[in-house]
């Protein structure tokens, strides 16, 4: 019976051996070199540096936002909007240029 564990390569990147083919076509293992200590100390300072994720605050106020309105309930406006597309169709609106103009400054300025 063939032992599996003669033809496997070293897979895995904690195993301690390797499988290698000599000249002779017979599997010999042979010890994988670890990283000395100013390699991984290179490697751990180069991830670290290049790992790191900013993330603007654009972004973070948009998540906050997107949450905000998914969580709020939904509003049924299809019956308002049919009383003002019937107005406007008419020439009965109105609008009211105060509130308006409140509501822009408002905006604008963070006014409330």
């Amino acid at each position: 019976m063939n032992n599996i564990n003669n033809t496997r390569t070293g897979f895995f990147p904690n195993s301690k051996t390797q499988a290698k083919t000599g000249k002779s076509g017979a599997l010999q293992k042979t010890n994988l070199k670890s990283n000395t200590y100013e390699k991984q100390k290179f490697l751990d300072n180069y991830t670290k540096r290049d790992a790191k994720v900013d993330i603007p605050e654009q972004i973070r106020d948009f998540s906050q936002i997107k949450k905000a309105v998914d969580m709020a309930p939904e509003r049924d406006n299809t019956d308002k909007i049919a009383m003002l597309k019937k107005q406007i169709a008419e020439g009965s609106y109105k609008p009211n240029y105060d509130a308006v103009a409140d509501k822009l400054l408002g905006e604008e300025f963070g006014i409330h």
